[in-house]
């Protein structure tokens, strides 16, 4: 067994960990990164839980369901005839996995670009000694790294709901649910949160019977009720089943399908049998196998690794980020953290803003928001203005067929500043970026309001919405 040293080791490469990685190599430092994803042939499959079975695969189909959905049902309204359509559910696969594919194969690139050593197996520490850390790594060949630094990014594991393991057959989770070779007849969701609903809606386009079942009272609590109520509607026309304020009791796997006990909303026992059931009821930290104990590595009473504001743990020189410390789990934010460690450990002032992380639900509309919800500003007596701004009214939206929705504006009632951006619609993921932008430099409404946007563009709704908390729409 050899032993290699360098400045920093990097434990994951997930977008927390590569682009920590990256960063620290862009720094001048001498960095590793070990990470023991593998693919089908046993390769390295960097990217962790986001390229591999979560953000990137998800996209893909997302996509290409949605290609499906709109040849079979609204190209004949632009004057496209489609004849014989028909589902090639293992070229749309295939598809997915080339996606995820490139994007591993860009993540090896980057490291050999910035010179950074990948070693695929475990990390695990071994010791501490001497303002150092022996890392073990267990792979196709054991090694032993020194560094001074150690960045830990282990990302999380799809939480199981006791008793109903995943075996990602019948029971699936987000690894299972990014796999199925033949759409099922009926589809059972747990969970009415991002995973579920992205993949819901793409087995539903595919022409699954979906029913979701949520135990929360209210839909997409976190998002901004306006917003929130409107997302529901439109999934609810579309053909989505949800079903909230269920309490789930017994699950049972059979041959070829799987029985799930729940009670309703009013109190009644209901049973529903699924051709598959895909479990989306959070992620919990990945801290497996990280010999946390050995070294004194603190967790905090979830089982998160303790940290700081800066994305320090408790033992000098080790940092940690992205899902396995407190804070939204979402590989932007990841990668955000990873960029500001590698910069605090370069003696430089990093910096991660988390009152504007943009959030997405990449569901058809798409779900974007950043900042304050409507409801939230109620809890904490903050005097708001709002502003809405229907997509109908938008003449790009129209071109493009898709009027769904809305951009919602919250802002400041004495000062005018933009305290929150909410949007449900066409491309919301990308529009969401302009309030990042104007809300990191403390922009006012008046601001957006005042900015020449393109026409005919899904922006001008932005521009818009702004008018509205002015109550001087020109569109509207």
């Amino acid at each position: 067994m050899s032993t290699k040293q360098f400045d920093v080791v990097v434990i994951g490469a997930g977008p927390g960990g590569y682009i920590a990685a990256i960063r620290a190599a862009q720094l001048g430092f001498s960095v590793a990164c070990v990470d023991e994803w593998s693919n089908a042939k046993g390769g390295a499959a960097l990217g962790g839980t986001c390229t591999n079975v979560g953000c990137i695969p998800s996209k893909a189909l997302l996509q290409s369901s949605e290609h499906f959905e709109h040849a079979g049902h609204s190209f004949a309204e632009h004057g496209i005839d489609v004849a014989g359509l028909k589902l090639n559910l293992g070229q749309m696969l295939k598809r997915k996995d080339t996606v995820v594919k490139q994007n591993n194969d860009g993540i090896l690139y980057l490291f050999k670009k910035n010179k950074i050593a990948f070693f695929h197996g475990r990390a695990a520490f071994a010791a501490a000694a001497a303002g150092t850390y022996d890392i073990s790594v267990t792979g196709e060949a054991n090694e032993t790294l020194t560094a001074k630094h150690v960045v830990i990014a282990t990302g999380s594991n799809a939480r199981e709901l006791p008793g109903a393991p995943f075996d990602e057959k019948l029971i699936l989770s987000n690894t299972g649910a990014l796999t199925i070779d033949a759409v099922p007849a009926k589809l059972g969701v747990i969970g009415a949160g991002v995973i579920g609903l992205e993949m819901g809606s793409v087995w539903r386009r595919l022409g699954s019977d979906v029913t979701v079942l949520e135990g929360l009272p209210v839909f997409l609590g976190a998002v901004d009720e306006k917003i929130a109520k409107e997302a529901s509607k439109l999934f609810i026309k579309q053909g989505l089943k949800i079903n909230l304020g269920c309490k789930i009791g017994a699950i049972t796997p059979g041959k070829k399908d799987v029985t799930v006990e729940f009670v309703d909303a009013k109190g009644e026992a209901q049973k529903a049998v699924f051709d598959k059931l895909i479990i989306s009821i959070g992620r919990t930290p990945n801290t497996n196998g990280l010999g946390a104990d050995k070294v004194g590595l603190q967790l905090d009473e979830r089982g998160f690794i303790a940290v700081d504001g800066d994305c320090k743990t408790n033992l000098p020189n080790v940092w940690a980020v992205g899902d396995v410390v407190r804070g939204p789990m979402l590989a932007h934010k990841a990668e955000e953290e990873g960029v500001a460690v590698a910069e605090r450990i370069a003696g430089q002032h990093g910096h991660t803003n988390f009152n504007t992380i943009p959030w997405v639900i990449y569901t058809s509309p798409e779900i974007a928001w950043v900042g304050k919800t409507e409801q939230t500003l109620k809890a904490e007596g903050i005097a708001y203005k709002a502003g809405t701004f229907p997509f109908m009214a938008n003449g790009r939206a129209r071109a493009l067929g898709d009027t769904s929705g809305m951009v919602k504006f919250l802002a400041d009632a004495t000062t005018d500043e933009i305290l929150g951006v909410h949007i449900v619609g066409p491309m919301a993921s990308e529009l969401i970026s302009e309030a990042v932008v104007a809300m990191e430099f403390k922009a006012s409404a008046e601001d957006i309001a005042r900015i020449c946007h393109a026409h005919p563009s899904l922006s001008e709704a932005t521009k818009e919405a702004a008018l509205a908390v002015d109550k001087r729409t020109l569109n509207f």
